[in-house]
């Protein structure tokens, strides 16, 4: 099975459950085999030969046995491949796999039909003596595990290319095999062992992904493991007998598939013939005498059976028949012994295909036996490649296809409808699920077929929301229906994927241009009050509304997902909404604002706080038309002990409200992730007793005449164990109120923050650390919260030469003695009388001694620009990255890499820096961009690369801009607007979001 650096399929076998999946590790398991040095005579990449002991009969079987892996390797290649798109039931991923040239004159190269991918493919080969060369995908078969890749064999300049002969009837019971595979694309490892069986059913690697079936497989015991789908099984005379397709991770079992098939494939290849194959969309089994029996065998058909095959076990039983297929058209039934076609007795899958794949189109007989009685059915066979999906459609962030005969066949369903094949995006119904969903109607429209529903799309206006009809393949008897939000703006490709077997490339065409959005009319929407014997309590409903935001771009390290919470209408006239910052992370993002649960309408970011984890949104109020109340806001701090009501949203966006107190006022921070992303820091949060605000994730604290004293917000943590850590606390609005009275005068308010993580220590460290005794009486003097002293627990990147140091304990910030966090927050001020150079006169205790600094404050700058390389997100290293990092490298920042992408495939990680490209300083993206645009398509460009923990290396990559296009996203300063642009061989092509 392939082995991957980032979503490898996983598949493993049960001998006593039949359940299976390929393994997936880096190391073969070599159980009891022992190495064995090789002599010279095995060149290149040979480095490990694991035989078991028991091979050593002789020294005349060994030497032939090392003569024929001298010469098998090489034809043996490893394979480094991407399916760069999400197809049918295959993921997206980066891998590397084995294949071994089948014939030297054309370049061809036999793998697993796993590996060459239903899908779009990219990939290249590297053979023994470690030459390179690219490979195209010319055939992948619709149901069994193999396919070819073709290279140029003009290409391979300095080893004679040799091809394998493939010999199916060689393969046998009791057969001495090897099998020559890649180890994670390093090295080769030949592994020993024996064929025990010719006629085990193929295995079943579970549901929702590829499956072979309607065949043989061989299987034998030889421990084969990650990287070794598509080795060649070679007995001792060189001969290639099978292909390894799967294994076993609970015994030391492997299965290979006949090459029967293979081989007349590879014949039509050669002869350039098409390879028809034929199919009745029913599924065989083959069972054992016994159990025909007691599905109905009469003792007359089975004691032919035996005398015509003796070396069987069993007959082929149908097991699984389509709807609306040839098959269930005609008459088969599930149970139903297969005793001949057209007259031939049939004992073997193989004879099966054989039939069939050279009579498409044409009427068979079978006879079939149900039940001790023999039916004879007349079905046409049908073209298996009309049912196997060889294009999809990209649309609104999601991919769908028609439905396959590999998906409809697990469950017995027509194969027929459209399949999400990345339920993502628009279409993103499961945020846990997004492979198996079928789209049954979409704006109340039926969707039988992949051209159905592209004319549907090409309908619908931008930003509309529509009704959705789908279902789960793995649970049809519950359809769901929602409403989806068309975003044809930020996912703005609308197109068609055909494949071209002639170049290997998916061809695209852009199927249209979206409609503009509909003019929005104002609606009405009525507020329910709040249960309360208060009327000023009752009617903070009227203040609330709830904030979503579609993100489609992962920036900043934050993930691409819609989020949704509550927020509050500080000022109902404007339709300004004051809401948590985890669910507004950014700008480059759609933002709605829902009022009384009736009427959403679209909203614009206003400020977001670069450290207190808030943002303020705007919409239009003339758009809707409902009794919004803008709350009164109270001017006083909280204080520990005080009696309050809260009132908040549950996770189903219901009203609770409770009575509560203040518990604890406390210094927090929140922890910092792995990967740096925004989060909060430097605030006082609220603790309350109140066991409903533990199941809301949004809300405000409010005096019992419905005086908004805090906001009760969600705030993103750390990531653990692919869960995002979220806290909930209070945030006193009095820590708001100048950002607020800026936005009401009409203003910009402009944040500058004294760019430092602070923390909090009792007065007994303060004396340990040197704080002088005045300055500890003053702080008990003064201070009506809690006896504390601010110190510095964290300084972010900065080139100033007068700055912070971790460690130092603040005494007090413009001869002010800071008491509380908030003190150190920065300073806020309104756009037209904005100072970039404010500085603050602090006062610290560094080393035991007081001493005075001026620290700049910084005004960070929101991202408002991003690159598009090779299938990675760069930006400027933004706040996240400057508050985690001390000297950060000078270079463009990688924050997100595509799981098939080149920047995967090459090794670029999130939080690399980008420092040259070509031996040229990349400093930032404008010089960047102008670098990369000078790289040919399809060509390999040096990189060197600086990590976050400040380790220099070096790569080569190879650039895809088929698949992988150059573009860039900058927010234009003026409007407001974000601009794409792509770049590539036709030119610039722009377009405003």
């Amino acid at each position: 099975m392939t082995t991957t650096n980032q979503d490898s399929k996983k598949r493993k076998i049960s001998e006593e459950s039949g359940e299976s999946f390929h393994e997936n590790k880096r190391h073969y398991s070599e159980g009891n085999s022992i190495e064995l040095e090789l002599d010279d005579s095995l060149e290149g990449n040979v480095t490990e030969m694991a035989i078991d002991p028991s091979s050593f009969r002789s020294s005349e079987n060994y030497l032939k046995w090392q003569t024929t892996i001298s010469n098998v390797v090489k034809s043996v290649v490893s394979i480094h491949f991407a399916q760069v798109a999400p197809f049918d039931c295959d993921p997206a991923l980066v891998s590397e796999a084995t294949g071994f040239v089948v014939d030297a004159d054309l370049g061809i190269i036999l793998t697993n039909r796993h590996v060459v991918g239903p899908g779009p493919f990219v990939g290249y080969v590297v053979f023994d003596n470690h030459e390179e060369c690219d490979v195209i995908p010319i055939y992948r078969d619709p149901v069994h595990d193999f396919g070819f890749l073709k290279f140029d064999p003009s290409k391979i300049k300095y080893t004679e290319i040799q091809a394998l002969k493939l010999m199916p009837s060689l393969a046998k019971v009791g057969s001495e095999i090897r099998v020559v595979g890649n180890d994670a694309g390093e090295k080769l490892s030949i592994l020993a062992g024996f064929i025990s069986r010719l006629d085990r059913n193929a295995p079943d690697y579970g549901d929702l992904t590829y499956n072979d079936f309607n065949t043989e497989y061989i299987q034998a015991a030889a421990s084969a493991s990650g990287g070794s789908s598509g080795s060649p099984v070679v007995n001792i005379d060189g001969y290639a007998v099978a292909l390894q397709a799967g294994g076993s991770t609970e015994a030391s079992t492997d299965f290979f598939l006949p090459l029967n098939r293979i081989l007349r494939a590879l014949k039509c290849l050669q002869n350039k013939k098409s390879i028809t194959r034929g199919s009745i969309q029913v599924q065989w089994l083959l069972k054992p005498y016994d159990e025909c029996r007691r599905l109905g065998l009469t003792p007359e058909s089975e004691t032919r059976a035996r005398q015509l095959f003796p070396e069987n076990i069993g007959l082929l039983v149908a097991e699984t028949i389509l709807r609306e297929g040839p098959g269930f058209v005609g008459g088969i039934k599930e149970g139903d012994t297969l005793i001949s076609i057209n007259g031939v007795d049939i004992s073997s899958f193989i004879q099966v295909d054989d039939i069939f794949d050279s009579s498409v189109n044409e009427d068979v007989t079978l006879i079939v036996q149900r039940g001790g009685v023999n039916h004879s059915i007349v079905i046409k066979i049908q073209d298996l490649h009309s049912i196997t999906p060889a294009s999809y459609v990209e649309i609104c962030g999601a991919t769908a296809n028609n439905l396959s005969y590999q998906m409809a066949r697990c469950y017995a369903l027509p194969v027929k409808g459209v399949f999400l094949s990345s339920a993502t995006g628009s279409f993103n119904f499961d945020s846990k699920e997004k492979v198996g969903w079928m789209l049954d109607s979409i704006d109340n429209i039926e969707t039988p077929d992949l051209d159905t529903f592209v004319e549907i799309m090409k309908k619908i206006p931008d930003r509309s929301r529509v009704t959705v009809r789908y279902h789960h393949l793995t649970d049809h008897h519950s359809p769901h229906v929602t409403s989806i939000y068309i975003d044809r703006h930020w996912c703005s490709e609308f197109r068609l994927y055909e494949r071209n077997d002639e170049t290997g490339l998916w061809d695209y065409k852009d199927i249209c241009k979206p409609l503009p959005p509909i003019k929005i009319e104002p609606q009405s929407a009525r507020f329910i009050d709040i249960p309360s014997e208060n009327p000023e309590m009752a009617k903070l409903s009227h203040s609330l509304c709830m904030v979503s935001t579609v993100a489609a771009i992962p920036l900043d390290s934050l993930s691409a997902d819609t989020l949704k919470t509550s927020g509050l209408i500080i000022d109902a006239e404007r339709g300004y909404v004051i809401v948590s910052r985890r669910i507004v992370p950014h700008d480059c993002l759609d933002c709605f604002v829902t009022i009384a649960d009736s009427v959403i309408v679209p909203a614009t970011v206003e400020f977001l706080h670069p450290t207190q984890n808030y943002a303020i949104v705007k919409y239009d109020p003339a758009l809707v038309n409902a009794d919004t109340i803008t709350p009164k806001l109270s001017s006083t701090p909280m204080k520990r002990g005080d009696k309050a009501h809260f009132v908040g949203f549950t996770q189903n966006n219901r009203l609770v409200s409770a009575e509560t107190n203040v518990t604890d006022i406390s210094s927090v921070s929140i922890p910092s992730n792995i990967i740096p992303r925004y989060r909060a820091t430097n605030l006082e949060a609220i603790s309350i007793d109140c066991n409903i605000s533990t199941r809301c994730n949004s809300g405000i604290i409010t005096d019992s005449d419905g005086t908004v004293r805090a906001l009760w917000l969600s705030f993103l943590g750390e990531r653990q164990e692919n869960k995002e850590k979220v806290y909930l606390m209070g945030l006193d609005i009095t820590t708001c109120m100048t950002v607020i009275d800026i936005l009401k005068e009409g203003k910009k308010p402009v944040m500058n923050i004294v760019d430092a993580g602070f923390g909090s220590i009792s007065i007994l460290n303060a004396r340990i650390r040197g704080v002088p005794e005045e300055w500890i009486k003053s702080m008990e003097r003064q201070s009506s919260n809690r006896l504390q002293f601010m110190t510095v627990s964290r300084v972010s990147c900065t080139l100033d030469k007068v700055k912070l140091e971790t460690g130092d304990v603040i005494l007090s910030v413009n001869n002010k003695l800071v008491t509380e966090m908030d003190q150190l927050t920065g300073v806020v001020s309104s756009t037209d009388v904005h100072d970039d150079a404010q500085t603050l006169k602090f006062k610290v205790v560094r080393d035991g001694a007081v001493i005075n600094l001026d620290i700049k404050t910084v005004n960070v700058n929101e991202t408002d620009s991003i690159l598009i390389f090779a299938g990675c997100i760069l930006q400027e290293p933004h706040h996240a990255v400057r508050q985690a990092m001390t000297d950060i490298p000078n270079g463009v920042y990688c924050t997100f890499r595509g799981e098939s992408s080149p920047a995967t495939q090459y090794g670029i990680s999130a939080t690399n820096f980008i420092t040259h490209v070509n031996e040229i300083e990349t400093p930032n993206l404008s010089t960047f961009l102008n670098v990369v645009k000078q790289i040919p398509d399809n060509s390999y460009c040096k990189m060197r690369l600086m990590t976050f923990d400040n380790v220099p290396f070096a790569i080569s990559l190879k650039t895809n801009y088929h698949y992988f296009p150059t573009a860039s996203l900058q927010k234009d300063k003026s409007s407001g607007k974000w601009i794409e642009a792509e770049y590539n061989s036709n030119g610039e092509k722009t377009n405003e979001i």
